[in-house]
């Protein structure tokens, strides 16, 4: 009976919270962006500190600046391609639209669909009101909104920077028990540790990522490549998903640029080869088990935080759930769920 009361208690309690995630997401996302941006600038100031040469004798605060203009001057990169794309993206909207129609009628042809009525009804209700002009126009927006956003993360990392310096008195008064105050440090300490490794790590791959798809764009001479290749490098950060996605985009751009097909089916073989190089091979060699999670718990992860806060949910939902097994891994109660979320069942 106190089993079932306490299952009844915690699923109430379950979607009383995601009740809250999802009604406050427009504080709660911000926030927890920023405290991402500060685990990175904190990984990657200590992973400054390991590598060999003059980097290790650098004072740790130099090592923060040189990590907060690093990744000051990723964002005010992808803001610079979005203005300077803008207006040649519009420019060249309807000559792409015109080509991504010719492609489609080309397919239906070879496909021997031309002659069905249920094609020219699609092509005359659907194709025609497709205004790619408007589609890049609403993208570009979109996008010139989420940059807006970033400046209040910034204002969230900043903040949280400057409260780090007295994180460990107030850690210390948290209770008079020095062992449960101890307990308290070390979970933190090994979702500081395991959530800073991930990040930090995952962010070199993910400009690597970037590099080398804007080298094999630009060899084929494709439109917005250095776009393209910051966007893959973003995407890395969604599991499976991105991938996908970093992929799928700029051979949509191939498709509606280029007529040939041999050249269509290049451009994705080429990027489905850098993609799957870098995931399956050089991802799992640097990052090693670092988070220790289940695939099928980052696919559930995935699909609930990106439910809960759209496309910021999909980019937080693997630390997201890093930090909730280390937490549930510390309660009796719910360690058997931990054990669950883990990739090999040993926490």
């Amino acid at each position: 009976m106190d089993r079932l009361r306490a299952l009844v208690y915690g699923t109430i309690l379950l979607l009383v919270v995601g009740w809250v995630l999802y009604v406050g997401k427009a504080i709660f996302v911000p926030a927890v962006l920023g405290a991402v941006i500060v685990y990175v600038i904190v990984g990657l100031a200590h992973a400054l500190g390991r590598l060999p040469g003059p980097w290790r004798r650098l004072p740790l605060q130099l090592r923060y600046l040189f990590s907060i203009v690093v990744i000051g001057m990723v964002f005010f990169l992808l803001a610079y391609l979005l203005m300077a794309n803008r207006e040649r993206a519009l420019a060249l909207a309807p000559q792409y639209q015109q080509s991504l129609l010719a492609a489609i009628q080309r397919v239906a042809v070879y496909f021997g669909f031309e002659t069905e009525p249920t094609w020219a009804t699609l092509r005359q209700d659907l194709l025609a009101q497709i205004n790619l002009q408007q589609v890049f126009g609403a993208l570009l927006a979109s996008l010139g909104s989420i940059l807006v956003t970033f400046v209040v993360v910034c204002l969230y990392a900043v903040f949280l920077l400057a409260e780090r310096r007295h994180f460990a008195v107030k850690l210390a008064n948290l209770s008079d028990d020095p062992g449960r105050v101890e307990r308290i440090r070390e979970v933190i300490e090994a979702i500081n540790r395991r959530i800073g490794s991930y990040l930090a790590l995952k962010t070199l791959l993910s400009v690597l990522l970037g590099v080398v798809s804007y080298g094999v764009m630009r060899l084929f001479a494709l439109e917005f490549a250095a776009l393209w290749a910051v966007l893959a490098a973003f995407l890395n950060f969604v599991p499976y998903v991105g991938s996908v996605l970093g992929v799928v985009f700029p051979v949509l751009m191939t498709v509606v640029q280029f007529e040939d097909l041999g050249v269509i089916l290049t451009m994705l073989l080429a990027l489905s080869t850098v993609q799957f190089a870098i995931g399956n091979f050089l991802d799992p060699y640097v990052m090693g088990n670092s988070l220790n999670l289940s695939p099928f718990a980052i696919l559930v992860s995935l699909a609930v935080w990106s439910d809960l806060w759209g496309v910021p949910g999909a980019f937080l939902a693997v630390p997201i759930t890093a930090i909730m097994t280390i937490v549930l891994s510390e309660f009796r109660g719910t360690r058997p769920i931990a054990v669950l979320l883990s990739k090999t069942g040993r926490l």
